[in-house]
């Protein structure tokens, strides 16, 4: 018996095709895995270097994003919006977003207080927690936004006290008419005495550069496969007996 590999146009075709999506697709996630990986460092280097201080200048979110920042000026407790499902420990709550004036300028920006406890009997009931009340110094991480959660309809608009499931610093901006920079600041500490009944405790963001690099080796394995998947069968096709 005697191996003789016979070719044929149309299974090398879809070899063909089949090896360069999965090539491509795995190119794909390899330069997310590498973004994310970027990503993590900017959230290291931000969160190890000096605070930047915030001001009345509008800065772009990208530049700030990861980084530890710090304000000072007062709450405006009138603006308080509580976004559902956001639990905590295996307990379900809120986050409390609030408007933070700049001192000494019309720039606010939207803090992300903490975590407060959802009462199980009454949804609709908030929890106590105190806001300070007059000049205070925050620190905290810029981030682009509060996160999103599934949205099932039309949410309503965004108005004083509001309990919805998501919101955006422009959403906000629009509702009450406040001049804002265009991210949020999670709040790392208590602002003073007078800043309680909140847990600053956030969960670091989930960057997946595991999956990402886990999905490429799926992709490269199916590009693998399929040369190898046209090799043998054409051998198999070109065997003889004499």
């Amino acid at each position: 018996m005697r191996l003789a590999f016979r070719f044929k146009l149309v299974p090398f075709i879809a070899t063909v095709l089949v090896a360069a999506l999965g090539i491509a697709l795995g190119q794909w996630q390899d330069r997310r895995a590498e973004y994310k990986m970027a990503q993590e460092l900017r959230l290291q280097a931000g969160r190890t270097g000096a605070p930047l201080e915030i001001g009345a200048q509008p800065i772009s979110a990208s530049l700030v994003e990861f980084r530890r920042v710090r304000m000072t000026g007062e709450f405006i407790p009138g603006w308080p919006i509580y976004l559902d499902n956001r639990p905590y420990q295996g307990r379900a709550g809120f986050y409390l977003l609030m408007p933070f004036k700049i001192a000494g300028t019309d720039m606010h920006v939207l803090v992300a207080r903490g975590w407060l406890p959802r009462n199980s009997a009454d949804r609709n009931q908030l929890p106590d927690y105190r806001t300070p009340s007059g000049t205070v110094t925050v620190e905290g991480v810029a981030r682009l936004g509060p996160g999103q959660v599934m949205q099932l309809g039309t949410p309503p608009p965004l108005q004083r006290q509001a309990i919805v499931q998501n919101a955006t610093v422009q959403e906000m901006a629009a509702a009450s008419g406040l001049r804002m920079q265009p991210f949020i600041v999670e709040q790392s500490a208590p602002a003073g005495p007078d800043d309680s009944g909140i847990v600053h405790d956030w969960p670091a963001p989930a960057m997946g550069v595991d999956k990402h690099k886990g999905y490429a080796f799926q992709w490269y394995g199916l590009a693998l496969m399929a040369v190898l998947f046209f090799v043998v069968t054409g051998f198999k096709r070109g065997k003889a007996t004499s």
